[in-house]
């Protein structure tokens, strides 16, 4: 076993296919596992904790726990909060269990379960420890030999299970912070001061309008709220069609669409379109909902433009942001300008137009901050007049 988690066990992807297979190789050893969990805690913005589930003959299930676990029934008095607030094993001869003892347990011992061992798991990382918890169904229940060998079992799978945890907060926190593409890009070493690369891409910029007066008629927590709310419609509207946030300005966000080939960029032209769209729609529900509650609307511009752009690491030696330079994020950002003085909620730019295969309305030429001459805007084909 020691041997297969040097040589191949520390490759396996992942969490949920490392214990498939170890579990697999414990079966085939011939100590008597009927079924293991292991729990462990997450960093991580929507999750607490992550559960891997192994029943023999089962695939591994993953079971995400939100946060607010650890104040339920399913958590508190369980041996693997026992387990965690001691930090030492623990093991119930379920044929002994009285009615007042966890329902886990019960749970177990009802599906055929005859003895339960858990225990902690030991890593560096600072933190809730990871918890391990074993049943079988063997009549006469664990031997002290099986005892001992699934302690040195947890012992030998800290380590790979450590790579898995660092990965996943590596991951997480990239993902969260970077958004998923970019935090890649930096996980697999883009991270050197003026390193970049040239992409074409729609860009999108949006803006919630008058900002300002809402941080001075709303309370903190009222502004807060709208923010958040804002912001979710604008990250969930972006995913959908296959763009990503790249930064949150203020009250602005920066988003785009990439398109690996120029060939792609009619899709890619239309399904900003159709993000642009769905924020529409999804922000008259919520403001529907906001005024029967008597708050304050969300009110919004949008801008899309097509150009070319740098994907870099700016900053100092020691303090980096990956952002996207050049002039088209500065035309995305104009553009959003205009929606306001033009009476509509998305103003694009006459390249963005010529590449997208859905009509669009002019609005005429008008001139953007910072460009010589006027430029064609165009909106919604659906768009006030």
């Amino acid at each position: 076993m020691a041997e297969w988690l040097q040589r191949e066990g520390r490759l396996v992807r992942t969490p949920a296919s490392f214990i498939e297979q170890i579990m697999n190789r414990v079966q085939a050893a011939g100590l008597p596992l009927w079924r293991m969990y292991v729990g462990l805690q997450l960093v991580h913005p929507q999750l607490q904790a992550m559960g891997y589930l192994w029943k023999r003959g089962e695939p591994v299930e993953s079971i995400a726990r939100a946060y607010g676990v650890q104040f339920t029934p399913a958590y508190i008095g369980s041996p693997l909060k026992e387990v965690r607030d001691t930090g030492q094993p623990v093991r119930y001869r379920l044929d002994r269990l009285t009615r007042d003892q966890h329902s886990v347990l019960h749970e177990v011992r009802e599906g055929g379960g005859t003895d339960y061992f858990s225990l902690p798991m030991r890593i560096r990382r600072d933190g809730p420890m990871p918890v391990v918890a074993f049943a079988t169904d063997a009549k006469g229940g664990f031997s002290e030999a099986d005892i001992d060998d699934l302690t040195r079992l947890v012992d030998m799978m800290g380590a790979v299970t450590e790579m898995h945890i660092e990965e996943s907060v590596a991951n997480t926190v990239t993902d969260t912070y970077l958004g998923h593409q970019i935090g890649q890009r930096v996980l697999n070493g883009a991270i050197r001061r003026g390193e970049g690369e040239e992409i074409r891409a729609v860009l999108w910029f949006s803006d919630l309008r008058d900002f300002t007066g809402l941080n001075e008629r709303l309370p903190p927590d009222q502004v807060l709220e709208l923010l958040n709310n804002y912001f979710q419609l604008v990250g969930d509207a972006l995913s959908k069609h296959g763009g990503e946030i790249l930064k949150f300005i203020g009250d602005g966000i920066m988003g785009y669409f990439p398109a690996e080939d120029a060939l792609f960029m009619p899709m890619v032209t239309a399904a900003a379109l159709d993000a642009a769209r769905q924020l529409i729609s999804d922000a008259d529900a919520a403001n529907e909902a906001r005024a029967a509650g008597g708050a304050e609307p969300m009110r919004f511009g949008i801008g899309l433009h097509v150009g070319t752009v740098t994907f870099g690491n700016i900053g100092t030696e020691d303090r980096l942001d990956f952002t996207v330079i050049g002039s088209a994020v500065n035309r995305a950002s104009r553009l959003e300008g205009l929606t306001k003085a033009l009476g509509v909620r998305v103003c694009a730019s006459a390249e963005f137009n010529e590449d997208c295969p859905r009509p669009m309305k002019s609005l005429g030429k008008h001139r953007l901050r910072g460009v010589r001459e006027p430029v064609e805007i165009f909106t919604l084909q659906d768009a006030p007049a």
